[in-house]
């Protein structure tokens, strides 16, 4: 009987789970290309290789659509055993609310579990191939972006030059140089033209140059040795219209997909960023140990020498002010403002750095403690929702939506915030990555007890009786007409 029962359960939950979180990766998928449409436009990219980075991109919101799903899922599915009254016959028939959480509870770890070794496994590699796709795409296809007067080699096996390029999608073209970069058993060959027109070609992995009024320089003598050259001049060919193809298939296909970066930190897993927040803490205590002793040496004149692993060096004999007179004083406090300036801005140059150092590390740690935690808040944000739908006992899209969002709202502000509190160095990553857990997990245990002890949490009737009195005392009491 139970088996049927926890069967039913999971199976009215990953109803609505399957459905909500396909609304939710399409919204955050939007949201994406929303912010990353200036860097597709106008770029050449095909249709697939959009989708793919696009994809590559919202693979990594997948560890902020799980929790946000299990919330809104777990809402809904608890409201409609309320508001179908399925709860209290199974209260009727001797099953408590936490034996009927437990399937769903065990369901929830379980995603938690995944989305662990999604989060670590899976993510990183597909963030190296996003980035890495997206500074392709910065740096190859503004080459096709032709400057006026210079000499561009982007284009595989030529080397071109426009004296002038001007029309409205700057496909006209002047004084047209043209190049093939040959080997020695190749012909060469240059084309110079007063004038030129880039226009569409059919295939999108050529370039289609329409070359008018001039010549195409070669010669036939590849391969037959230096003396054949200067005997015989080389073939020039006159020509009102040429229509020349470069195939820049290499530069569009092959160079967007090729991994140039493989150093940044979101490309690893939880034990390799062990490692590297190992090393930053290593470097930040040097960087502090160096900037504490040029602080020390600009302050005091008199120590000339530290080594914290030597003996240190004998002080010179100090000056006191008040026994020297005249130009030597004033020479004296001319050299001490001018340490306290240059003190001032040693302190202001290394501020800058000091803070960047500061935020690189609280950027890894927090990166490096969201994979656990934000497989921690999958099972917070159940025991919220589950609680919730129990005590609404309001099923669909309405109110268990609201709610769903104004609590993920919370959890996403207290996320940013707290995130720059640590940035600044202000908190510490570690505690940063978990205090929004924290400060929920207290709220889904309270909410599970008030769910446990039958609530009426959202009962207006309730707290218009606990107000009353309170309300009774600006109101003012009227009397019938008849009496009056």
């Amino acid at each position: 009987m139970l088996k049927i029962l926890d069967r039913y359960i999971i199976k009215t939950f990953f109803g609505p789970f399957f459905f909500i979180f396909s609304v939710l990766f399409f919204i955050f998928i939007v949201n994406i290309i929303w912010v990353q449409l200036g860097q597709f436009m106008g770029k050449g990219l095909s249709y697939w290789q959009i989708l793919k980075l696009l994809f590559y991109l919202g693979v990594s919101v997948v560890s902020l659509v799980l929790p946000l799903t299990i919330l809104l899922a777990s809402i809904m599915s608890f409201g409609e055993f309320g508001e179908r009254y399925e709860l209290a016959a199974m209260k009727a028939a001797g099953i408590s609310l936490t034996r009927v959480m437990a399937p769903l509870l065990g369901v929830a770890t379980v995603l938690a579990v995944m989305l662990f070794f999604f989060s670590n496994n899976i993510i990183p590699d597909f963030q190296k191939k996003a980035k890495n796709m997206l500074f392709n795409i910065a740096q190859t296809k503004p080459a096709l972006n032709f400057t006026p007067g210079q000499f561009i080699d982007q284009i595989p096996g030529y080397m071109v030059k426009f004296d002038k390029i001007y029309g409205e999608n700057q496909e006209i073209l002047e004084g047209v140089f043209v190049h093939r970069k040959a080997s020695t058993y190749e012909n060469q060959q240059s084309i110079v033209a007063e004038k030129g027109k880039f226009v569409p070609a059919a295939n999108r992995n050529f370039l289609k140059l329409e070359l008018y009024n001039g010549y195409v320089f070669e010669d036939n003598f590849a391969g037959k040795g230096e003396n054949v050259r200067l005997k015989q001049p080389d073939q020039a060919i006159k020509f009102d219209t040429l229509v020349s193809h470069f195939d820049i298939a290499e530069l569009i296909n092959k160079a967007i997909e090729k991994e140039q970066i493989t150093d940044d930190y979101r490309f690893q897993t939880y034990g390799q960023l062990n490692a590297t927040v190992e090393k930053n803490k290593n470097e930040n205590k040097t960087f502090f140990s160096n900037i504490s002793d040029d602080v020390l040496s600009q302050t005091n004149s008199v120590i000339t020498y530290m080594d914290k692993s030597k003996s240190k060096a004998v002080p010179k004999e100090q000056v006191k002010l008040d026994t020297v007179k005249g130009e030597k004083k004033m020479q004296i406090i001319f050299n001490a403002y001018n340490r306290l300036e240059n003190l001032k801005t040693t302190s202001e140059g290394k501020k800058a750095e000091f803070s960047s150092n500061i935020k690189y590390f609280s950027k890894v740690v927090i990166y490096q403690q969201r994979i656990i935690s934000y497989s921690v808040t999958c099972i917070i944000f159940f025991l919220i929702g589950a609680s919730l739908g129990s005590i609404i006992r309001k099923g669909g899209m309405g109110l268990p939506v609201i709610i769903a969002i104004v609590i993920f709202i919370i959890f996403y502000v207290m996320n940013l915030g707290i995130e720059n509190i640590a940035w600044g160095g202000g908190m510490s990553p570690y505690l940063a990555a978990w205090l929004p857990n924290l400060i929920l997990l207290p709220f889904g245990i309270w909410m599970t007890y008030k769910a446990l002890t039958d609530s009426q949490l959202f009962d207006a009737e309730k707290y218009k009786a606990f107000f009353k009195p309170i309300t009774r005392r600006f109101s003012k009491n009227k009397e019938h007409k008849r009496y009056q």
